[in-house]
């Protein structure tokens, strides 16, 4: 892990994070999604807190993690749900906990008091991902969606819906906590 290093997501990534954003989609456990949205679309509706890359020290992209607001609602504002891919060349080399530590101590300190995500079971290496970094399982959805992509295609998903909350030891969230 000494050669990789997490830094904010510019535009000029998004060659390389939509190339691992479409061999998630590929794999069937990543997403519902079909294709990887266009760089303006993932622009607009991701926030700007926590949106980050690993990267190599040639500077290459090894995966990203961003997060999405879960509500217009007022009473959502610090409530978001994030998504965390790593290309399959990285897997194993810790690349995805050091993004979701660096995610999470910017959300956190972004006033982001809830993080969530929709897992599907058979990706085991995600779940246990995030119960290393403290997120707890809180609901299973059954058969929530019909895929119509890939290895799944033509069949019903579950998934587990998990979270985290900002650490009791931070202060207890405010308006002021909201993020801007």
């Amino acid at each position: 892990m000494n050669d990789v290093a997490i830094r904010p997501m510019v535009s000029a990534d998004w060659v390389e994070t939509e190339a691992i954003y479409r061999q998630g989609i590929e794999a069937g456990n990543a997403t519902f999604e079909r294709r990887p949205p266009s760089w303006e679309a993932f622009d607009a509706g991701k926030l700007r807190v926590g949106r980050l890359v690993a990267v190599d020290g040639a500077g290459a992209v090894l995966g990203w993690i961003a997060a999405s607001a879960v509500s217009t609602r007022e009473v959502y504002r610090g409530v978001v749900e994030h998504s965390v891919y790593v290309a399959d060349r990285a897997h194993g080399r810790g690349v995805g906990g050091a993004l979701l530590r660096a995610f999470l101590a910017a959300v956190d300190a972004g006033g982001i008091w809830t993080v969530q995500s929709s897992i599907f079971p058979e990706n085991a290496a995600s779940l246990a991902l995030h119960e290393r970094a403290g997120f707890r399982r809180v609901g299973y959805r059954e058969r929530i969606a019909l895929m119509t992509y890939g290895p799944w295609a033509g069949q019903w998903r579950d998934t587990i819906l998990i979270e985290r909350r900002r650490a009791a030891s931070s202060a207890t969230p405010t308006a002021a906590d909201a993020p801007r």
